[in-house]
Formats: C-alpha cells, structure tokens, sequence
C-alpha cells in the first residue's frame, strides 16, 4: 500500500540545515514560523482568507427632521 502524499512539499536539505518548506499554493519557499506552521505564504493566505468588512464604513449620517418643539 502506497503512504499518502503530504499536504506541503518538503525539500530535501543537508542534514545540518532546516528542511525546506514551500508554499501550498504558489511554490515559494517559506521563512516565516507562522507561514511554514500552516503552509502558506501571507501574500496566498490573504487571498484565501480575506479580512472581514470594517464596520466604520457602513456608518452613515442619517438625514432626520428636527424634533419638534427644540
């Protein structure tokens, strides 16, 4: 029975160094802790996971009649 292929492509490196680790989506190496612990580079995981709506831009002044007797 053959080992399922790993999720991140691991090149062989000397012994004495640190394993290479590419990114998932665009094959760049990774440097970074975080980038090498999920596989991704930032510049693929903003794309992938984009960040949410800043609520202050869906506030607007509203347009109201003075209230009487003011």
């Amino acid at each position: 029975m053959r080992d399922e292929p790993l999720a991140i492509e691991i090149d062989p490196a000397p012994r004495d160094g640190p394993r290479r680790v590419r990114c998932r989506l665009c094959g760049r190496p990774l440097t970074g802790a975080e980038s090498r612990r999920t596989g991704l580079g930032p510049s693929c995981d903003a794309k992938l996971h984009p960040p949410g709506p800043d609520i202050r831009t869906r506030r607007h002044e509203v347009a109201q009649d003075p209230l009487p007797g003011t």
